[in-house]
Parts: structure tokens; C-alpha cells; sequence
């Protein structure tokens, strides 16, 4: 038998993909249900050969759901996030609400799924930012073997982490170049289109986005360690895919080779050698796919113990969705009972 599934923000480029995942790895569903906010109710969407009734967030009862897999925006999983923990449900958060908050488990299941022993708290387990998630998946097996002291990344975030209304704007601004049009922004600060925004998420008072204010804390939260994280996020014109150039400076020795082989023991990472077809990985490459591809691995002489590595992560999938589905594998195969 299996588990009542809740998806909250089903509508969502996030939610579909979350219903896509749970269908393509066989998931143990009997029921799934499919939640967004009043103007949705009505639609349908596709989970699997067959097509699903959205229901009204705001007036569904949570009691008997087994697992909430919930990506509505952080205001509303705020709001009903507590209300479906309380009515007995686990819920795997994916916006930024609870991310920071001491009494919820970070997860990144290939990085730290013991720390869903702790879910009990609160019944709610985040998922971390899309950017940290895929950075951390592959500082985990470098820091096992010789401890990080400290990573600079700079980041090439898709539109689609702001969403589909980023997706769009991207569209018609593109558009509307190639027709001799003015490109107004609205999603964005700036144009997008032919452009990078150095700019992700509001600013701080220290100058610092909450981007990039979330890789630094996030990353320490996920790897239980006292790394230095020194983060640049920019926002570039590209549809789904974010990219990553990461330095790390290590407490002792670590060479490329010891990488490599670090990395190609480990779950969840795939890493091109230049000398391969491909040579390097570009979001381009990467659509679709589950990993975190590594690439452009070299030597930091600029450091007594460094490495740089170029890192590329579908960030629909493994920055959301299916970290997300990842979660509630773990929770169903080592804390939770299906129901007879």
C-alpha cells in the first residue's frame, strides 16, 4: 500500500514537476491531490497517463495526507505549512520560510539525511535554496576528505527561479527586441533579456542579496560545518539551468585527481573531463537531468591548498522537485509506515 500525497502550489513550474518526479520514480502513491490557490480550481493537470482536479488550498482538510510536498511561495507556506503538520502530514517546504528555523531539518539527502531524525519537531522539513543545494552536493565528498576552509562562488541563475512570470518576461523581452520594441522590466529590475542582473532577491543592509545571504548560512546549516562562504548571484538570461563557478580553499592538501575520484564515488554527481566529447557542461546540456554536473576542474595557485570547478544543476529539478521527492524517499523508507 501506499501514502496520501498533498502537492501544494501544484500549478507552479515547481509543483508540475514535483507531480512529474513522483510519477517517473514510481513513488508510493494511492492518492494524490493537487493544491493551489482558488483562481486554479477548475484545472486539471497531468500526474502520470492521467489527468488530476486542482483543489482549493484554503478549504482542504489535511487529515488522513501522509506527505505534503508544498512550493507555493513562502507567505502562504507560512500560513498552511503549521495547519497540515498539525493535522498529522509531514511537509517538505520548499520556499525560504522555514529554512532558518532551528526546530527544521535542511536537507540534502545525498549531504545530510540524518538530520530528518529531527523532523518530529515541527513535522516540517525544508528544502534548501536551488543554488545551495547544488553546490553543497558537490563540496560534500571534497569536504570529507580534506575539510573546506573556505568557498567563493559566483553563480548564472535561470529565470526560472524567479518563476514562470520571470520565464515569460524573458520571452516577450526577447521578443520585443527582435521587433524594435522597448523591453520594459517588471519581474526583474533591469532588462533581462541580452543582459545579467547582479541582483537576486532583495538587498540587505550590508550590501550582501538574501541570495546570496541564503548560500552562506544555508550551506553551513546542510554540511554541519564553520565554513567561509563568500557568494555572488546574477541572474542571466537563461530559461531553466543555473550555473556556478566555485573556488575552495581547503585546510590541507587536495589535488584534481583526488576530486575526481572523490566526486565519481559519490551519489548525485557527474564529472566531464575536458578530454571528454563533451568537455564542459552547460545548462544547455544539462535539461532534464538529475545531477550536478562538475566541469573545468583545475588547480588554484593563488591559495596553498585550492581547487576551482565550474557546477551545473537543472535547478527545477534538482534545485526543487526533486530534492524535494529525495526527501520523502528517505522519510518513507526509513520513518514513516504505509498505511494497510
Amino acid at each position: 500500500m501506499g501514502y496520501k500525497v498533498a502537492v501544494v502550489g501544484a500549478t507552479g513550474n515547481v509543483g508540475h514537476e514535483m507531480l512529474n518526479i513522483l510519477h517517473e520514480r514510481n513513488f508510493p502513491v494511492d492518492d494524490v491531490v493537487a493544491l493551489a490557490s482558488a483562481r486554479s480550481v477548475g484545472k486539471k493537470i497531468s500526474f502520470g497517463d492521467k489527468d488530476i482536479d486542482v483543489h482549493e488550498l484554503a478549504k482542504f482538510d489535511f487529515k488522513g495526507t501522509d506527505i505534503v510536498l508544498s512550493s507555493p511561495g513562502a507567505k502562504v507556506s507560512a500560513e498552511f505549512s503549521p495547519i497540515a503538520a498539525k493535522a498529522g502530514a509531514v511537509v517538505i517546504d520548499n520556499t525560504s520560510h522555514f529554512r532558518m528555523d532551528e526546530d527544521v531539518p535542511l536537507v540534502v539527502p545525498e549531504v545530510n539525511p540524518h538530520d530528518i531524525d529531527w523532523h518530529t519537531k515541527k513535522g516540517i522539513i525544508a528544502n534548501p535554496n536551488c543554488s545551495t543545494i547544488q553546490m553543497a552536493v558537490a563540496l560534500k565528498p571534497l569536504n570529507d576528505i580534506a575539510k573546506i576552509k573556505r568557498v567563493v562562488v559566483s553563480t548564472y541563475q535561470s529565470v526560472s527561479g524567479g518563476g514562470k512570470p520571470a520565464m515569460d518576461e524573458l520571452f516577450q523581452q526577447t521578443r520585443h527586441f527582435y521587433m524594435n520594441d522597448q523591453a520594459n522590466p517588471d519581474i526583474f529590475p533591469k532588462q533581462i533579456s541580452f543582459n545579467v542582473i547582479p541582483q537576486i532577491d532583495k538587498f540587505m543592509d550590508d550590501g550582501m542579496t538574501k541570495e546570496e545571504w541564503k548560500m552562506v548560512v544555508e550551506t553551513n546549516k546542510i554540511m554541519g560545518a564553520n565554513i567561509n562562504v563568500c557568494a555572488n548571484c546574477v541572474r542571466v538570461p537563461v530559461f531553466i539551468g543555473h550555473s556556478e563557478m566555485v573556488n575552495v580553499e581547503f585546510e590541507s592538501p587536495l589535488s584534481p585527481k583526488d576530486a575526481f575520484k572523490a566526486w565519481n564515488k559519490a551519489r548525485g554527481v557527474t564529472v566531464i573531463d575536458l578530454d571528454s566529447d563533451l568537455g564542459y557542461v552547460t545548462p544547455v546540456d544539462i535539461a532534464g537531468e538529475d545531477d550536478v554536473f562538475v566541469s573545468r576542474v583545475r588547480e588554484d595557485k593563488s591559495v596553498p591548498y585550492g581547487l576551482n570547478f565550474w557546477c551545473v544543476s537543472e535547478n527545477l529539478r534538482k534545485g526543487a522537485a526533486l530534492n524535494a521527492v529525495q526527501i520523502a524517499e528517505v522519510l518513507v523508507n526509513k520513518y514513516m509506515k504505509a498505511a494497510a
